[in-house]
């Protein structure tokens, strides 16, 4: 709890078993009130393994998809009453660390939405990130920078916080069950008017960490874009 404000982190995974316990080793535990984990039907023990940690943990049937389940995460959380929801991708690629920073700036009201930036601090690419990722990521945020009208660092981690008065407003339900639900989610963000801040946030690419391949990055692309020049085209109309 931070300022008599009820945290809870939110672990969307998929095989993320030989990672799990590491990111959780570093969940601050002594300000966070509670852990869910949502296993999307990994096909390795990631559910088996949070069961061994002190984790509330649920199951999808089948493979639902990355935005299917942080909805099932979210949902999960608000009911745990929680002031501030964390979502944290249980790879071990962002520093659970960082969870009282990101907290800080919702629990005393600097923000209603903070992202974990990897572009922040040149951390990017000093913590693994490949070359050409990095490359679309920067190109990819200045194109949705000019889109949608705000100055981000980044659009694409996987490492966000944010108040229960955010989940509560915004409807991700009717967002993708693909990646492309963080881009919706952000836009969603600044069309209800929430501030959104951005944290420093050291990053680690290595083997057990997850990461989409070409095509599936080509398409969260074009995704993203879709999302960002719909968002443009509504404001033109208001």
């Amino acid at each position: 709890m931070l300022n008599n404000r009820k945290i809870c982190v939110v672990l969307p995974a998929y095989n993320a078993a030989q990672t799990l316990e590491r990111t959780y080793a570093e969940i601050p535990i002594d300000i966070v009130d509670s852990v869910i984990l949502v296993d999307d039907h990994s096909a390795d023990n990631t559910f088996d393994i949070a069961g061994k940690l002190n984790i509330l943990r649920y199951r999808h049937d089948k493979n639902l998809g990355y935005g299917a389940n942080q909805k099932t995460c979210y949902t999960h959380a608000l009911e745990q009453d929680a002031d501030i929801i964390v979502m944290l991708h249980p790879d071990y690629q962002y520093t659970p660390k960082l969870i009282p920073a990101l907290c800080s700036l919702i629990a005393y009201g600097s923000y209603d939405a903070v992202f974990g930036s990897r572009i922040l601090g040149k951390g990017a690419l000093k913590g693994g990130m490949p070359v050409y990722k990095y490359i679309g990521n920067r190109i990819l945020t200045f194109l949705q920078n000019i889109m949608i009208g705000q100055k981000m660092s980044e659009y694409h981690t996987g490492f966000r916080a944010f108040s229960r008065e955010v989940l509560e407003k915004i409807d991700f339900n009717k967002n993708s069950n693909g990646f492309v639900f963080d881009n919706e989610f952000a836009v969603q963000l600044f069309e209800n008017g929430f501030r959104v801040g951005e944290v420093s946030c050291p990053t680690s690419y290595f083997k057990e960490a997850s990461s989409i391949g070409f095509m599936n990055g080509l398409t969260y692309a074009i995704g993203c874009m879709r999302v960002s020049l719909n968002y443009m085209l509504r404001k033109k109309v208001k």
